[in-house]
This record gives structure tokens, C-alpha cells and sequence, in this order.
């Protein structure tokens, strides 16, 4: 038996190859790509199902009267009859007699000034008056001596008991002591015109309300100067109050030229408070003033109120729907109304010309997609012909939407609490 080389335990060592073949190795990313469709499958349907919260719109049918709106626009309540009452003169306030919110009658006495100069005036003039009156009584005793003196010469002079010369005297006295009681009572008319004068003085030391009305600023405190001028350095008030005719308040709203041919005089209108959404209140156009606002291309609107309340009151924000007046015999209006944004064109096609849309009518806590036929813009809405019901639902903007999608309808109320 042989003994082994050196070489052969490095032979042991190799690897024998031809035992069999190497096994390849898998792909994985078939696998991982699957993978992912599947999540982004899933994240869609997730998506899909996730609740959206919408704002709800309600059909309006067009047939109402109070959805025939043919225009809106947003004013104020301004009173025609408002005065900032002050004393006719300068003054120092010696009592205050309103407080605001105090109802007040034509004539009332709202505040007094101190009257000591306005009294010495008068006194005065009634002084002069009294002298004037003085004077035409002496007058009129001396000329009733020259009459009598006058008549007696004239008898004796006939008979040449007196001379013509002393007749003459007496002649001439006389008509002096006449001119001179003509003198004295126009001087007493002017002592008495005077002492009016200074009677109308002390009247202007009381401060009357110049109509009736609502008493909404008190401006002057007992011991402040009052003027009816302003004198500078803002020591002199130049007012007692402020006073409202509340019979006289109106509605002015300014209403873009654009739509200010739909606006007719004597057309009614139905205006909302700000601070009372939920209160109708029926009003008139009294006028349209022909002068526009270039700034911001609008005319301005006169509108009269047909009720009259104490919550309405001066500068109160209030937002007003033209009304569409009623024609006898005219044929009602079809369809219902719904705001512009919750209607979705097809893509390309402007509002202008567009005849067909869609809305989301919502069904349960799904937004279905409806097509409608459309009619009129007006204002932020349009009116729809067919397709849709007065009260259906819809969701307000169509524009972040799909058909199909779960739908959360939003509380108004409190998100704006919020």
C-alpha cells in the first residue's frame, strides 16, 4: 500500500462542483410592487370613505314670492331728521335735562344756560321803555296847555285883544309839542322793540327740542361753556345733544351700477338686520339718487320701512333682497333656486352660456351627482328648470366633491360659534 503525497490534503480541500447545480436566487420586487398597489388601493378606498364636511344648501322654489329676488345688496338704517341741538347763544350751562335713550316731544326743554347777562339786557330795555313812555306823557300834558293856549288866542286875536304875533307863538309851540310827541312814541316803539329783543335773549338761554324724537348723545355737562360756533382749544362744547326723529329712519344701500337698471322706484323689498337674521321686515324704494360713486361704481338707494320698531335703530347694518313685483295674470316662475357655487359646469364652459350642470344632491351620508338644466343667473344664483325639487339639499360648493362621497353636513351655527 502506497503512503500519500504531500499534495493530497490540499485536494481534500477543494470543492467538488459536480455534485450538483447551484439553485438560483428569487426576485422580490414583483412582490413589493404588489405590495404597494395594494396599499394605495386601500388608501383610496379609505379616502373615499372618509366623511367630508360640506355646508348644505336648500332648494328654493322659485314660484315664492320671497325667493323672487332679483337683486341684493347690503346698507344702512339712517334717519332723514337727526340735529345736534345748541343754545342760539354763548353760554354757561346751568342745568341738563335729558339723558340718552330719552324720548323727548317737540318743544321740550332739553337744557338751560345761566342767564344773568340775558336778565340785565332786559332789564335793561325795559328801563329805556319806561322812560320812553315817561317822555310822551310829559309831552302830551304840555301839549294840551299849547292847544288850549292856541285855541284862546285864535278868539282873541280876532278881536285884536292880542297881538298875531303872540297868536303865532302859541301856534308854533303847539305843532313842536306834536312833533315832539310823534318823536317821543317812536322812540318808545324802539325801547319796546328793544326790550323784545332782550326777552328773545332770555329765551335763547333755554334750549328747546326742535322736533320729536329719540335723544341719542348727550354732549354738554351743567358748568360748561356752550356755542353754537366752535371757538377753538376744545374747551367750548358746541352742542347739548344729539336727537333722532325715529319716524324718519330709512334704509340707504349702494348698489353696483351694473345691476342698478333692475331697480325700479316703488318696488318692494324685503331687508334683514344683521343683528336680527332671522326677522323680515317689508320695505319700498322710494328713490333712486342720480349721483354715482366712481370709487367704488356705485349708486345709491333710498329705501322706506313699513314697520316701524324700537329695535331698528340709526347706522344699524342691514342686508336687502329687490323683490320682483307681482304681474295679475302673469305666468309663476318654474324651477327652484340655488346658489351659483354649488353647481358644477363641464370643464371649458363658462356659466354665461352654459345650459346643462351638475349638483350633489345629498342622500343619507353620500353626495350623489344630479344633472340639471339650467335657467337665469341672478345676483349668486341661479335658477335650475328640471332636475332637482324645492327642499332637496345640495351641497353647497361643488367644487371640492365627488359622486359617491361620504359627506359630513356642517352646523352654520356653530362654526361660526367657533
Amino acid at each position: 500500500m502506497s503512503t500519500p503525497t504531500p499534495a493530497d490534503p490540499l485536494s481534500q480541500l477543494r470543492i467538488d462542483r459536480s455534485q450538483g447545480a447551484r439553485k438560483p436566487r428569487r426576485k422580490r420586487w414583483p412582490w413589493v410592487v404588489g405590495g404597494l398597489v395594494v396599499v394605495i388601493a386601500g388608501l383610496a378606498v379609505m379616502s373615499m370613505n372618509r366623511p367630508v364636511e360640506v355646508q348644505a344648501a336648500v332648494a328654493r322654489d322659485a314660484a315664492d314670492p320671497a325667493n323672487a329676488s332679483l337683486l341684493d345688496a347690503s346698507g344702512f338704517i339712517v334717519a332723514r331728521r337727526i340735529a345736534t341741538v345748541s343754545s342760539k347763544t354763548t353760554g354757561r350751562v346751568r342745568e341738563v335735562l335729558i339723558e340718552e335713550g330719552q324720548r323727548v316731544e317737540a318743544g321740550q326743554v332739553l337744557a338751560t344756560l345761566d342767564p344773568i347777562d340775558a336778565d340785565a339786557q332786559r332789564a335793561l330795555a325795559d328801563a329805556q321803555l319806561a322812560a320812553s313812555q315817561s317822555q310822551i306823557a310829559q309831552v302830551e300834558a304840555q301839549l294840551v296847555e299849547a292847544e288850549a293856549s292856541a285855541r284862546r288866542l285864535s278868539s282873541l286875536v280876532k278881536d285884536k285883544l292880542v297881538s298875531r304875533q303872540q297868536y303865532d307863538q302859541a301856534v308854533a309851540q303847539r305843532d313842536a309839542l306834536r312833533a315832539s310827541l310823534v318823536s317821543a312814541r317812536r322812540g318808545a316803539d324802539v325801547a319796546g322793540r328793544q326790550r323784545d329783543v332782550a326777552a328773545i335773549g332770555v329765551d335763547n338761554t333755554i334750549v328747546r327740542a326742535p322736533f320729536a324724537g329719540v335723544i341719542t348723545a348727550k354732549a354738554a355737562q351743567p358748568g360748561e361753556i356752550v356755542s353754537p360756533i366752535s371757538a377753538g382749544g376744545g374747551f367750548t362744547r358746541t352742542g347739548i345733544g344729539t336727537i333722532v326723529d325715529m319716524d324718519s329712519l330709512e334704509i340707504e344701500v349702494d348698489v353696483n351700477e351694473a345691476y342698478i337698471g333692475r331697480v325700479k322706484p316703488g318696488m318692494p323689498v324685503e331687508a334683514v338686520l344683521n343683528a336680527y337674521p332671522d326677522w323680515k321686515i317689508p320695505a319700498e324704494v322710494i328713490a333712486i339718487i342720480p349721483a354715482a360713486d366712481r370709487s367704488k361704481a356705485t349708486v345709491k338707494v333710498r329705501i322706506a320701512l313699513k314697520l316701524r320698531d324700537a329695535k331698528i335703530v340709526p347706522d344699524m347694518g342691514v342686508r336687502v333682497s329687490f323683490l320682483e313685483k307681482a304681474v295679475p295674470g302673469a305666468p309663476k316662475p318654474t324651477g327652484v333656486w340655488v346658489p351659483s357655487r354649488s353647481i358644477r359646469l363641464a370643464e371649458g364652459e363658462t356659466a354665461a352660456k352654459a345650459t346643462r350642470g351638475t349638483v350633489f344632491a345629498i342622500d343619507g351620508d353620500k353626495a350623489q351627482a344630479r344633472e340639471v338644466a339650467l335657467g337665469e343667473a341672478r345676483d349668486s344664483d341661479r335658477r335650475i328648470t328640471s332636475g332637482l325639487k324645492a327642499g332637496e339639499r345640495i351641497v353647497d360648493d361643488a367644487s371640492k366633491i365627488q359622486d359617491g362621497q361620504r359627506v359630513v353636513v356642517a352646523d352654520p351655527k356653530a362654526k361660526a360659534a367657533k
